[in-house]
């Protein structure tokens, strides 16, 4: 296990995060902009990354979308499982990028759980439309930056730094580990 390292850089603390900790802070991120660009097929560049909207972020930490059979992005998941997810909520300047494995599964049951109405845009038979997946993505590592205090408060903070001339603490990253006994080696 990870020690956690906490040291101030550049207006900013590092605090890496695993297991519950960093599936909680996971949730935290993805609730307030449920929107990611998704990247698979990662051994070609430039990236191809899509906007995707994240379903659901379960107890584990995966994170569940719903998908086209046909589409290319399930294609590329079937040949290479990894993906890279990166999210973007500006408003509160809170960024997140993960890396993990996908997988996809025709499982009613979990595709009924995280329908939502507005799927029907895309699968115009339902919940019960014959192309219809599941997608899970399984965050294996990845990489947070958020405010402590919402944008307003560290655009002041970042001001009266520049003022003042004295460093202020305007925000938090840090590594997340989501399945710490993950190696890449």
């Amino acid at each position: 296990m990870k020690k956690e390292i906490i040291m101030k850089e550049n207006k900013t603390d590092f605090r890496n995060l695993e297991s519950r900790e960093a599936i909680d802070k996971l949730k935290e991120l993805v609730k307030h902009n449920s929107i990611c660009f998704f990247a698979s097929n990662l051994t070609e560049l430039p990236l191809h990354a899509e906007p995707m909207s994240i379903l659901q972020v379960d107890d584990m930490g995966n994170l569940w979308f719903l998908s086209s059979k046909e589409s290319t992005r399930n294609l590329e998941v079937q040949n290479d499982s990894r993906v890279q997810l990166f999210v973007a909520n500006v408003p509160d300047s809170e960024y997140l990028s993960l890396y993990g494995m996908a997988s996809v599964t025709t499982d009613k049951k979990k595709i009924e759980e995280i329908w939502t109405p507005l799927a029907k845009a895309w699968f115009t038979e339902g919940k019960d439309d014959h192309r219809i997946t599941a997608l899970k993505v399984t965050p294996e590592e990845g990489f947070y930056w958020d405010t402590k205090s919402g944008k307003l408060i560290s655009t002041f903070k970042m001001i009266a730094s520049a003022i003042t001339g004295k460093t202020s603490n305007v925000g938090v990253r840090g590594e997340l580990e989501v399945n710490p006994s993950f190696s890449k080696y």
